[in-house]
């Protein structure tokens, strides 16, 4: 038996949005009972937006901003939930799996030590990926900047795909 070689692509995301009264708070796919929402044409989830953008970024199909437009009312409030399992299928059809993801959400409050571990299960069930290669970190801004001050959260998301590699022989 021959084992396949494989192909191997990292990609890195990021968003930031601001928050503001009057709408939900979704992070990672979960609801986070706070005081404010994060605006956004979508759900504005930061965490899965970042996500998106890394799996994106690693297939070389482009971002968020191109396959979702904020132009576009049809995405308009859309669950980010939705939009990541529209790439999981776009990835598939080009025969990438994805390997792992790591992320990082930057926010002053509310605190998301509690979440992190839904935010995991949101994450891998929508990939269709094991729990375990999922990780999700909360890093507070100490105090500086927008995200220090409450005004805004961000996420970091880094991915790693592969596919195996058609071989003739």
């Amino acid at each position: 038996m021959i084992e396949a070689d494989y192909e191997y692509r990292t990609g890195i995301g990021t968003d930031i949005h601001r928050l503001v009264p009057g709408r939900d708070l979704m992070l990672g796919g979960v609801l986070v009972p706070y005081r404010s929402g994060l605006l956004g044409h979508s759900d504005g989830d930061v965490v899965l937006h970042a996500v998106i953008d890394a799996l994106l970024g690693a297939a070389s199909e482009g971002d968020i901003g191109t396959l979702f437009p904020d132009t576009d009312e049809q995405w308009k409030d859309a669950d980010s939930k939705e939009l990541l399992l529209i790439v999981k299928d776009l990835l598939a059809e080009k025969r990438w799996e994805v390997v792992n993801v790591d992320l990082i959400v930057h926010a002053e409050e509310p605190k998301l030590g509690s979440f992190k571990g839904q935010m995991k299960r949101c994450i891998s069930s929508t990939l269709g990926i094991d729990f375990i290669n999922v990780n999700v970190k909360a890093k507070t801004n100490e105090g500086l900047g927008q995200i220090g001050t409450g005004q805004a959260i961000a996420a970091t998301a880094i991915t790693l795909l592969r596919r195996r590699l058609k071989r003739t022989l």
